[in-house]
């Protein structure tokens, strides 16, 4: 497996859970075949953490800038005006992880919207791609999109896990759809183990989600639970066999998905 090249998509490397060996993680990424890792933005401080980790990988490392829902009552206006600044940095390749959370609801709904539609706006203005997040509010996250399809270049539903009816109106706002290692869940996954076939190939894309979502079927299992991008050419090893492909030809289509989307270049 580990002949093979990947990008992982999502992995939040300035996670504390990395403090004491984030450079090992990288390394032994590498190592795996994965040759690029796209760092997720989820606050200013975390966009500007992020940035400065892929200065020190050029072409290698690479980030998003956002905030997400969660933290959309923590940042005023004046972090998007400084977050919008970060966007024409060497390095940086999409708008997020921004969208709505009417799960938890960490943020109240309003200040999601308001937060969401500013980087909306940064993303058409830049016409830079969109790294989104969406749980438990695909019908407001729905309309704000179709409301901006007009604005923004693309977008990525980041660690898709929705129904089939969430999947086809994704899908049919030309929207790209991540997987990461929910689709190793023998109870949670199942759903998504049934659709990943709907999905074109040129929409497809793969992440990790690190250090979240270790897949349930990785054996041994790390003691720490962590997981790291090591684990994604096991996560495609298991896409692989449920879209009935054979690895390379799955290998092929989604890196050529991932550097066309998010501009990259071997």
């Amino acid at each position: 497996m580990n002949h093979y090249s990947w990008t992982d998509i999502g992995v939040n490397l300035t996670d504390s859970s990395f403090d004491n060996d984030r450079n090992e993680v990288i390394e032994q990424a590498f190592s795996q075949g994965i040759d690029k890792l796209i760092i997720t933005g989820t606050t200013l401080k975390e966009s500007l953490a992020a940035l400065h980790l892929c200065q020190r990988y050029p072409n290698q490392l690479y980030c998003t800038v956002g905030i997400h829902p969660h933290y959309a009552k923590d940042h005023a206006s004046a972090d998007l005006h400084e977050l919008e600044a970060l966007v024409k940095e060497a390095g940086v390749v999409a708008i997020g992880e921004t969208g709505l959370d009417f799960n938890r609801n960490l943020s109240p709904p309003e200040q999601q919207i308001t937060s969401f539609i500013a980087q909306l706006e940064i993303a058409s203005n830049h016409q830079q791609p969109l790294f989104l997040h969406e749980r438990d509010a695909h019908t407001k996250q729905l309309e704000i999109l179709k409301a901006h399809r007009d604005d923004f270049t693309h977008a990525v539903i980041h660690c898709f896990t929705g129904s089939k009816q969430a999947l086809y109106n994704y899908l049919d706002l030309d929207l790209h759809i991540g997987i990461t290692g929910w689709i190793c869940d023998e109870r949670r996954g199942l759903e998504l183990q049934k659709l990943v076939k709907e999905i074109p190939a040129d929409r497809l894309m793969l992440e990790t989600d690190a250090p979240y979502l270790l897949p349930r079927d990785i054996k041994p299992k790390p003691k720490s639970r962590r997981n790291t991008p090591s684990y994604l050419p096991h996560i495609a090893n298991v896409v692989a066999g449920l879209v009935d492909k054979e690895l390379a030809q799955l290998n092929e289509e989604v890196q050529q998905t991932t550097y066309d989307f998010f501009n990259l270049s071997a």
